[in-house]
């Protein structure tokens, strides 16, 4: 019986040592019961290094555990175990409730208590209390000398919440940290560890508690011998000393020893000039005796040993080490097992160490615990609450029926289900009431033949048919959760929801063997183990909490405080691969290289802050009245430094640091402090960078399959561009043309380095057939030429191959539009019924129709969006205002005007009055050309009829000559010219051109320095709502217009003033009746132009640009065409600015005439 310890300095082979020893006495009396105590996360690394030691055929005679493991040995053997073990997640949940019952009686946590995270605080501290002894007794002992008020009050109700928690602990239950005490009671009973001989490896501090079991195992084992990590014993230490730490751990091991009259077996000192570890290594030697050294000593000799690299960023850095470590195994013959990777947030680069280490086939194991909350189980039970409890959202729906679990929607075949679901749902806004009632809208197209409303037909049933799947069991879920009861009650609701009804669980038994099976043990061990965990929190929320009524909210806040606290731990599936992981989890482990990444100032070492409830100063107040708690802020700084140490004395042969000059955001960033400490104190280190490597590796380039296709391409295009390349491509490129697997992929990544954009043009046969309708017609809109015009290869994707974008449930512009023309259609059909006169309308009457004409509308499409919400409400609400004020406007311009309302929505080509336009292509092909004009007015002056051609637009619009011209704006004229060609079927005479303009429906909101009266605002929206366009340049025409226009005044309704003399004031929207001739020629001739064009079956990706407008920003296929300005071939159709005066001679040229724009 007796203490011994180990002590040396990192690397001195202490835990090599204990091993050796365990050997030895294992092959001097294989019968012993030997022991090695280490930490709970270095068992398995430790278990692996003492079966290479012994060999398996004497395994069993040396036992490896941790505090934890020791206690279940102990409670099987010596009784104690059917004490249940509370987890984190027991325990969380009984906190949480503990809080939320003392809430209203707190006074310093009670607003905290209700914030996200303060469970955690508090279940910390708890622990930290049971870890150092600290009771009620003590508790109250201590609160009673604290004068500091702040702390007193904390401290109080930090009592509380301790007394409650512990008296709420069921009969048979413990938490961890109760585990040791109770550990404690049954070792002075107990002979399981009688005469073993133990070692007590890689601590480098003990609780109290585990120092009271240390104790107890003193008196009763055979031997102790503890590692230390100590440069000398009895040394005076400085509170800045690197060792501090373990030198306070060596004297509490002494003071107990004095303490229970054990006896103290001696040193064993390791340390040595040069540490064990470090025997062929000066330079690794130099770092660990010197990092931390004050005066330091430099090293002036050659170094081969540390590598220094400068990273632009996190991938740059990643994608370094990833090559450096091939050209280990390749050149060094290191196996992946002798080679660690460790950072200080393990979590930040895993996903670029998982990206970029399996494109480099290099296998590695990250030492982390995962998050379970994105596991497809844990999803799916949040999601199957949140849609009962949240109105049925697309949101909670989708996420619950794209986890896989259902037994309906699993493989391609239920995806594709689901696919066609989501797409229903998104186009009629399915949510809410709407999933428990049959759905009868499907609209595909807007053809009515009978075999796509029978498609249409069986699609719906079909998707009612999946709807009735999923709304069953959730609707029965609905309302037995329905109301208050018992957490054990929730608890078989949800469970039997999840068996019994879905089959969940079976389901997921088939996920486990298809993984099994397909080599994916990774998956096949999360998806076991996370549903054994959600089975194990419901059982322990039912006994910590079975009792407790609450709603459905509350349940599912306390099962998910329970599973926040499971974190799954992975295991590895090979021996040979790389080992990643935190610093504080990494140990040396026979580690030759060691790369530490993200060594950036802030982040190794870490910024030490205050965290959880107590203070620095609480600590320091709290240790004054004899209550010694965990590490404040200042002593984790020096801990950090030991970290740190620990971690840069790992690597047994070579060691690589590399920090990034950017983070994953961006954001720049600076080296720490150990990489300015690195260069001191080895004179020949340099920094190394992508443009400067001191490693001479002239094969670097080529290292796994892909990224060293990925350099191929690069060569191969640099080759192309006329650069010389190395020679070994050649070879390179022909092993890839040489391996089936690779052959094909080479050649199409070659294809890539020529590829371009450019779309070849399609055959005139095809396009015919793209664009024909089932009558063997090519029948097209205004708007249609237009978007051709603006870009040939938009129109192909959208109007030839038919592409849609995924019809979603909201309120577009073109919905506006239609719904604004519909209702002011509505409008003059009403008043003409009513034999009410435009000119005679008030504001009353406006007000009371549209108000009449809108909700109507609403009411009786019971699927429009506008039923659908409040907002919705206040939208139609604002059209009532929006039409109104327009209806008001136009009111007021039919006052002013000689012009009469002729008819509204005019169609050509939907009607006998008014035929298609018809244009006969040079090819012989012929177009047909439809259309509905919103407005026709007509005016009968001097034995003439002029038309007037109204467009009603929800935005702003004038007409653009230049856009015209290029084909950007044709409609009015299209609309003009088949009224005039048809005007004696219409107005029963030749008629002429009066006008072509644009109506802005809006409310305007008026700008003003001061209050305007009445009339003032009359005025200030007339202006506001101008019509804008063309008008004959006639002054009997235009007075017409405006009956109000007098000398030397501006119109308010139209874009014309009349000089003082009587005549017409120059202006651009006025041309004569020869140019309106010109005008309508020029149109037709565009029209056949575009119209040539899409025959011949021009696809040219060449979208229109005038001045910084693009057609791109709005186009949504710019995904397919993938134009690029700043490649060679992508160029735009540059819209050019012109003068109107040049633009008018352009179309004299183009279609003859003597007429100027003057």
């Amino acid at each position: 019986m007796g203490l011994k310890i180990i002590y040396g300095r990192a690397g001195t082979g202490k835990s090599t040592f204990c091993i050796n020893q365990i050997k030895k006495k294992i092959n001097n009396s294989p019968t012993n019961k030997l022991i090695l105590l280490v930490p709970e996360q270095f068992t398995f690394q430790t278990e692996n290094k003492v079966l290479n030691a012994i060999g398996e055929r004497y395994v069993l005679n040396a036992e490896v555990l941790s505090f934890k493991r020791l206690a279940h040995n102990v409670f099987n053997e010596c009784g104690g175990a059917t004490r249940t073990i509370m987890g984190d997640a027991g325990k969380s949940m009984l906190i949480f409730k503990v809080l939320e019952d003392l809430g209203d009686n707190m006074t310093v946590f009670k607003n905290a208590s209700r914030q996200k995270g303060f469970i955690d605080i508090a279940s910390k501290t708890i622990t930290e209390f049971k870890k150092y002894n600290v009771n009620n007794e003590v508790l109250d002992l201590t609160i009673n000398e604290i004068e500091d008020e702040n702390l007193k009050m904390k401290m109080e109700e930090l009592k509380d919440v301790f007394n409650e928690f512990n008296s709420r602990l069921h009969e048979g239950y413990v938490d961890e940290e109760d585990q040791l005490l109770l550990l404690n009671e049954k070792l002075d009973g107990c002979s399981l560890y009688d005469g073993a001989e133990i070692w007590i490896d890689e601590f480098s501090s003990f609780t109290p508690n585990q120092l009271s079991v240390i104790g107890k195992l003193l008196k009763r084992a055979k031997s102790v011998n503890i590692t230390l990590s100590i440069d000398e014993v009895n040394s005076p230490k400085g509170e800045s000393d690197l060792f501090v730490a373990t030198k306070n751990t060596e004297k509490r091991l002494m003071n107990l020893i004095q303490e229970e009259g054990i006896a103290f077996n001696g040193y064993i000192n390791l340390n040595e000039d040069i540490p064990y570890r470090f025997k062929e290594n000066k330079e690794l030697a130099h770092i660990e005796r010197q990092l931390y050294a004050y005066p330091f000593k430099q090293y002036r000799g050659k170094n081969n040993s540390l590598r220094l690299y400068r990273a632009n960023n996190n991938y740059d850095e990643i994608e370094f080490v990833a090559k450096d470590i091939l050209r280990l195994v390749r050149e060094k013959q290191y196996r992946f097992k002798d080679i660690s990777v460790i950072c200080r947030d393990v979590d930040n680069y895993e996903k670029v160490v998982s990206a970029i280490f399996a494109e480099y086939e290099i296998p590695y194991y990250i030492d982390k615990k995962i998050d379970i909350a994105s596991n497809p189980l844990i999803v799916f039970i949040n999601s199957a609450v949140d849609i009962i409890s949240k109105n049925w959202t697309y949101e909670s729906m989708f996420k619950y029926l794209k986890t896989g679990l259902i037994k309906e929607f699993r493989g391609v075949e239920g995806a594709g289900l689901i696919d066609e679901l989501e797409n229903y749902v998104l186009a009629y806004g399915i949510k809410g009431k709407k999933w428990m009632e049959e759905w009868v809208n499907y609209s595909s197209s807007i053809l009515k033949e009978e075999e796509v409303l029978e498609e249409n037909k069986q699609r719906l049933e079909r998707l009612n048919d999946i709807r009735e799947t999923i709304v069953t069991p959730l609707d029965e879920f609905n309302k037995q959760c329905k109301g208050k009861k018992t957490l054990k009650e929730f608890a078989t609701i949800l469970y039997e929801f999840l068996d019994s009804k879905l089959d969940i669980m079976d389901t997921i038994d088939k996920y486990v063997d298809y993984f099994k099976e397909n080599d994916m043990a990774i998956e096949a061990k999360e998806y076991s183990e996370v549903r054994d965990i959600f089975i194990d929190v419901l059982e322990q929320a039912v006994d910590v909490l079975g009792n407790e009524v609450m709603d459905l909210n509350e349940f599912m806040k306390v099962l998910n405080i329970g599973l926040s606290q499971y974190e799954m731990g992975l295991i590895p599936v090979a021996l040979d691969q790389v080992n990643i992981g935190d610093i504080t989890r990494i140990k040396s482990r026979g580690t030759k290289a060691l790369y530490i990444i993200g060594v950036n100032d802030g982040v190794l070492p870490s910024a030490s802050k205050e965290e959880g409830i107590l203070s620095d100063n609480d600590r320091e107040i709290l240790l004054e009245k004899g209550i010694s708690l965990a590490s404040d802020t200042r002593t984790k700084i020096f801990e950090e430094q030991f970290l740190v140490y620990t971690a840069f004395t790992i690597a047994e042969e070579y060691l690589v640091v590399t920090y990034p000059l950017a983070d994953f955001e961006g954001k720049s960033q600076r080296p720490s402090i150990i990489v300015h400490r690195l260069k001191k104190i080895l004179t020949n280190v340099k920094e190394e960078s992508e443009g400067f490597k001191l490693v001479d590796d002239k094969y670097e380039k080529i290292s796994a399959k892909i990224p060293t296709l990925n350099e191929l391409m690069i060569a191969i295009r640099k080759n192309y561009d006329g650069a010389d390349i190395e020679d070994y491509w050649k070879y390179v490129y022909d092993w890839y043309l040489r391996e089936p697997k690779w052959k094909e992929r080479i050649e199409y990544v070659k294809k890539g380095l020529e590829y371009t954009n450019l779309e070849n043009n399609i055959s005139k046969e095809k396009a015919k057939k793209l664009y024909e309708d089932n009558k063997n017609k090519i029948s097209l809109s205004v708007s249609r030429l237009e978007r051709y015009a603006q870009c040939p290869f938009a129109y192909y994707i959208q109007y030839g191959l038919k592409a849609k974008d995924r019809k979603i449930y909201e309120f577009t512009a073109p919905d506006l539009g239609s719904f604004m023309h519909e209702i002011l259609d509505e409008f003059t059909n009403e008043i003409k019924e009513k034999d009410l006169k435009w000119s005679d309308l008030s504001k009353e009457n406006c007000r009371n129709i549209i108000n009449s004409l809108v909700d109507n509308q609403v009411k009786n499409n019971k699927s429009s969006i506008l039923n659908s919400s409040k907002r919705y409400s206040y939208f139609t609400d604002r059209f009532k205002r929006i039409l109104t004020k327009s209806v008001m406007v136009i009111s007021e311009q039919m006052k002013r005007s000689d012009f009469e309302i002729y008819k509204n929505e005019l169609a050509f080509g939907f009607s006998k009055d008014v035929n298609s336009i018809k244009l006969d292509l040079p090819s012989g092909e012929s177009f047909y050309l439809n259309g509905r004009i919103d407005r026709v007015d007509k005016l009968n002056l001097d034995g003439e009829t002029y038309l007037r051609i109204i467009d009603y637009k929800t935005g702003c619009k004038k007409f653009d000559l230049n856009k015209f011209y290029n084909g950007l704006q044709m409609q009015l004229l299209v609309y003009l010219d088949a009224l005039i060609n048809n005007s004696e079927n219409i107005v029963e005479n030749q008629a002429m051109p009066g006008a072509i303009l644009y109506f802005r429906i809006d409310d305007p909101i008026l700008k003003s320095k001061g209050d305007l009266t009445e009339e003032e605002i009359k005025s200030e929206v007339l202006k506001e709502l101008k019509l804008e366009g063309l008008l004959l340049d006639d002054v009997k025409v235009v007075k017409a217009m405006d009956n109000t226009l007098e000398p030397g005044t501006h119109s308010l309704i139209i874009p014309a003033n009349m000089k003082k003399a009587g005549d017409l004031g120059k202006n651009k929207a006025l041309i004569t009746m020869e140019q309106f001739e010109l005008l309508r020629k020029y149109v037709n001739e565009k029209m056949i132009e575009i119209c040539q064009n899409m025959i011949e079956g021009k696809i040219d990706i060449e979208p229109c640009k005038e001045n910084k407008n693009i057609v791109c920003d709005y186009c949504n296929y710019s995904h397919i065409c993938q134009f690029d300005s700043s490649l060679e071939d992508n160029r735009y159709k540059v819209i050019p600015k012109k003068k109107d005066e040049d633009i008018w001679k352009s179309i004299n040229e183009k279609v003859g005439g003597e007429v100027n724009g003057d």
